[in-house]
């Protein structure tokens, strides 16, 4: 199993950071669209790395034409050596049309398009092909060899979807070379709601489901010390009820009969009690969210939940500041 980190910070951390994830022993170097450009920083990660992959986890696709997105894949791909995963996500409708000012309507087909779009781009400027996608979304007809950058020496970026819900992951499965799931997922939701959709969407396609990547972000609470673990409980215990507050992410706990729980903690969240709202998470819950263990079986247990379904883990590791935790978490992953 394939282990990456996050590559979020000021433009001029990132050659350290990303020399130091490389060193490290992480498989891919993910950066994402939130304070942050997303692929400035891959720039700089590919100039001061040799073997880590690159990837967008996420950029925003709806905010940007597909010939954009098809123009900076095109150049990461060029520039790092073949090393860029191109990762998108929709957003939801309120980001799109009140911060970007963007169209939105059918998230699901409309990323279907999109994905399709990208791939004619790049069909365009590797043959010399007439460009000539007409969608219900996105129209590109023209491309004249003055703006065609011509064939990439290392092929097309591969591109990844972020999905949660049953029609995404479907897109996922019919068009894309990977998925990322979200962090706020169980065990259960992956094998009873992402993989049975993720299969529809191949044999849409009549891909075999091998063909696809499977990315998920794992909350770990671990620390080498007494101290050090209850910090990361109480951490993750904390995005747990962050997400759970969220309607939108409503589903996952609906599947495990913890509805309630996601009114509640919207109710707090609505109140300003953040405290309370962590306090609120059970431990069942946690557990179901989290890998809460020791640096030595993080990977055990991940393994358990996950080694038969997910391909590569990404894991929020402060590994320059606390070797000690995950120097094992790191290794462990690896081995799997």
């Amino acid at each position: 199993m394939k282990v990456d980190t996050g590559i979020i910070e000021l433009l001029s951390d990132v050659p350290e950071l990303a020399r130091r994830g490389e060193e490290a022993g992480f498989d891919g170097l993910w950066s994402a669209e939130t304070t942050y450009d997303p692929f400035f920083p891959l720039v700089l990660a590919a100039e001061h790395t040799e073997r880590v992959e690159l990837g967008t986890s996420i950029a925003v696709a709806f905010a940007r034409t597909p010939m954009t997105v098809a123009n900076v894949g095109w150049d990461l791909q060029n520039y790092s050596g073949g090393r860029f995963l191109l990762g998108l996500g929709s957003q939801v409708s309120a980001h799109i049309t009140k911060r970007f000012s963007m169209p939105w309507s059918k998230p699901a087909d409309r990323m279907r398009e999109y994905v399709l779009a990208l791939k004619a781009i790049w069909h365009s400027w590797e043959t010399g092909d007439r460009l000539d996608f007409r969608g219900d979304f996105y129209s590109h007809t023209l491309m004249t060899p003055f703006f065609s950058p011509g064939p990439n020496p290392h092929g097309q970026p591969k591109i990844y979807i972020s999905a949660v819900n049953p029609l995404m992951t479907q897109v996922a499965g019919e068009v894309c070379d990977g998925i990322i799931l979200h962090g706020f997922t169980t065990e259960r939701w992956v094998r009873e709601v992402t993989i049975p959709n993720l299969q529809i969407g191949a044999d849409r396609a009549g891909r075999d489901l091998s063909e696809i990547d499977v990315v998920s972000p794992a909350f770990i609470a671990t620390g080498a010390t007494e101290e050090g673990l209850a910090a990361a409980v109480r951490g993750r215990r904390e995005q747990v009820s962050f997400y759970g507050s969220t309607p939108a992410y409503r589903d996952v706990l609906d599947l495990h009969g913890w509805g309630e729980l996601s009114g509640e903690l919207n109710a707090l969240s609505k109140a300003g009690r953040w405290n309370d709202m962590i306090d609120a998470v059970p431990d069942e819950v946690l557990d179901a969210f989290a890998i809460v263990a020791e640096p030595t079986q993080v990977a055990s247990v991940l393994d358990a939940r996950f080694g038969d379904v997910i391909d590569r883990v990404f894991v929020n590791a402060d590994y320059a500041a606390d070797a000690d935790t995950w120097r094992p978490v790191i290794d462990g992953i690896s081995r799997l």
